[in-house]
């Protein structure tokens, strides 16, 4: 039997995807509605509260999970935190959505996993490109045939630089752009092909304008080879000026479809003097610029979060899992191996004990050694 009524939420985290799980959540209301906040850096959780009306206020998020009319908690954290996060909602009961990537390691996310089931919790997985409605539009077209047997999807995103510095330390996030960006191309592609398992990656990483900054890499290109026999391509950057560029192109045997999830969406305008926003992580207006318009919208996240608090009282079934997310997980080893070992990597992939990360495959691996010993 469904539950009636709205679903109490609460967020952890008071940054940037934070605020967009509140200004979500309070676009599509009659789902669910955001009751408290928690953020352990002074002041934030306060400002955040003020800003989006959220009524209670914590530092700590455990202290948050002892809530007892909280339904389901929303994790917009550091990856490094997200196993411990999520095991501990798990066990106060707690219905879970875990921003993407799932973790940082394999073994967290089958922690995350194992938590969920153990305490009766649903773990869905952040993954709003599954929601996107021009992403959506193009599988429908696809399911219903209108392209044939497709046998090349690509999907790319690149901006200049993550919105937080704790994704610059890969200790805290696991790796670099492949990690941060490459994980939606990875969840859209196995998506969109019907979860065809993977069944090899090959990617080639490297640092190029931000290393004075990171580690990790910041432009990567990677392929990947699905059982049903169609290959994707997604290339991600942290060194593309400009602003955000996010698209994606299905190729098949009797058609192909292109779609821009921002220029469809947005305004050709020339300014010399600037106006504010125009586009997520866009670092000027002035001069030619593409203002969108019902931006969170346009990338599926409001749908995405009311969703799953559709989920949390039985009147849908979870569309993106934490199953999901480990797939995720284990191409993303798979990648950062392949760049570290200059070659195809088959899955499925078990990484050699004691790699603390993914990227560290790659760091430390013979052909990044080489490279450094030029």
């Amino acid at each position: 039997m469904a539950n009636e009524g709205k679903v109490k939420v609460g967020i952890i985290g008071s940054q940037f995807q934070g605020e967009i799980h509140a200004a979500s959540l309070q676009m599509m209301p009659e789902s669910a509605e955001v009751v408290a906040v928690a953020s352990p850096t002074p002041g934030n959780a306060a400002a955040f509260a003020k800003k989006f009306g959220v009524p209670r206020v914590f530092t700590d998020y455990r202290e948050m999970l002892k809530e007892k009319d909280i339904e389901m908690v929303t994790i917009a954290a550091p990856n490094s935190l997200h196993a411990q996060m999520t095991k501990d909602c798990a066990a106060a009961g707690k219905h879970i959505v875990c921003e993407k990537p799932l973790a940082v390691t394999i073994a967290e996310g089958e922690e995350m996993i194992s938590a969920a089931k153990q305490h009766g919790v649903l773990l869905m997985y952040g993954e709003e490109l599954l929601f996107t409605p021009k992403f959506l539009k193009a599988k429908e077209m696809a399911d219903a045939g209108a392209f044939g047997k497709i046998h090349l999807i690509k999907q790319s995103e690149k901006h200049f630089g993550p919105h937080s510095d704790w994704f610059w330390d890969v200790n805290r996030s696991g790796g670099g752009a492949l990690m941060d960006l490459g994980c939606h191309g990875i969840a859209f592609c196995y998506w969109f092909l019907g979860r065809s398992p993977i069944t090899s990656v090959y990617c080639q990483l490297g640092t190029y304008v931000h290393g004075n900054k990171t580690q990790g890499e910041d432009d990567s290109i990677c392929i990947l080879e699905f059982a049903n026999g169609a290959v994707g391509m997604i290339e991600n950057s942290w060194a593309k000026r400009g602003g955000m560029d996010d698209r994606i192109e299905v190729f098949g045997e009797a058609g192909v479809t292109y779609a821009n999830l921002h220029m469809g969406n947005a305004l050709q305008t020339f300014s010399e003097n600037g106006y504010g926003y125009a586009v997520e992580k866009a670092p000027t207006t002035k001069g030619w610029t593409y203002p969108v318009f019902e931006e969170l919208w346009n990338y599926g996240t409001p749908q995405e979060l009311t969703h799953f608090a559709r989920c949390v009282h039985g009147k849908e079934t979870p569309q993106s899992t934490g199953e999901d997310g480990l797939v995720v997980m284990q191409a993303l080893y798979a990648g950062y191996a392949s760049a570290g070992e200059g070659r195809k990597i088959a899955l499925p992939y078990q990484p050699p004990p004691g790699v603390k990360k993914p990227i560290d495959l790659w760091l430390n691996g013979p052909t990044r050694t080489q490279v450094a010993q030029r």
